[in-house]
């Protein structure tokens, strides 16, 4: 599968990686003319940066030339291109095909971050993923003799967090409780992380809109990229059985079961085992009836 081989290659290609996504939606398309356009906006955002220079406003701590190359790029996607988040229709799945999200302008953190890090590498400006929780952010690096990173928030017109903004936002998503941990913002997000992200997001989608052809086909992308991931084999195994195809649902469960029986299992854990050895039992006296 090529999607697996690029996906799973020493530095693989965001960009190219999320077309290959959004063909399981879209079979023929072509992802030439989104690259060619993500290569037109990193020349533009190359030139804005270049005139960039130091404000007064630079925080403590800042490269102030850094900064002002992160506000000039921020400046061009956001105002210029006016990329924004996708705040009415979050669960529209279009947010999370790249193709939709260059024609559109908009989409949800993960994959406007794909964009803002491929223009950004394309401008000459390092930036990350930061799998920062229910809330995808990038981190722009500053040089050595700089402590203070910067966080981009580009779900929101690209708004630079401080420590306290993230933990905010850790608080919207994880609820008032939440506490902070340093390590929310020092991991950066490899690629293969934001890939599995990304399906994770689409799989999600699918399953709400109870579109189980496509949330197993996702399943499969998920399985090829780590085979080592049961709960995704548990879910293909689920969907299967909502396909009514209920050898495929067996197989994947007693192979769900067979692989977390080795493994130590919290109370959650063992319910849910136990929750799928009902299914199983069921697809059996489903399946020797039909024999």
């Amino acid at each position: 599968m090529r999607f697996t081989r690029v996906a799973l290659s020493p530095d693989p290609d965001l960009a190219i990686a999320a077309l290959m996504i959004a063909r399981l939606e879209y079979p023929h398309l072509d992802a030439r003319p989104y690259l060619d356009e993500l290569d037109s906006m990193g020349r533009e955002a190359s030139l804005r940066i270049a005139d960039a220079r130091p404000g007064r406003e630079t925080p403590p701590g800042v490269d102030p030339h850094a900064y002002a190359r992160v506000e000039a790029l921020n400046e061009y996607l956001f105002r210029e291109q006016r990329f924004v988040g996708n705040t009415t229709r979050y669960e529209d799945p279009r947010n999370t095909f790249l193709n939709e999200v260059l024609d559109r302008r908009t989409g949800i953190p993960i994959t406007l971050a794909l964009v803002y890090m491929e223009v950004a590498r394309r401008a000459g400006i390092k930036a990350e993923g930061v799998n920062f929780p229910g809330h995808f952010l990038v981190r722009c690096r500053m040089r050595p003799a700089h402590d203070c990173d910067l966080i981009v928030d580009v779900f929101h017109g690209g708004a630079l967090l401080s420590e306290d903004g993230c933990l905010q936002l850790l608080r919207r998503y994880a609820g008032e409780g939440a506490i902070w941990d340093d390590a929310h913002l020092r991991t950066r997000a490899t690629k293969p992380q934001i890939l599995t992200r990304m399906l994770v997001n689409l799989k999600r989608v699918y399953v709400q809109m109870c579109s189980f052809p496509q949330a197993r086909d996702i399943t499969e992308l998920l399985l090829a990229v780590d085979p080592s991931a049961t709960h995704e084999l548990r879910d293909r195994g689920l969907l299967a059985y909502q396909l009514n195809d209920l050898p495929a649902a067996l197989r994947d469960l007693q192979e769900y079961l067979k692989l977390s029986a080795k493994t130590h299992l919290d109370e959650h854990a063992r319910s849910e085992q136990a929750r799928i050895w009902e299914h199983v039992k069921a697809l059996r006296r489903r399946l020797a009836s039909l024999n």
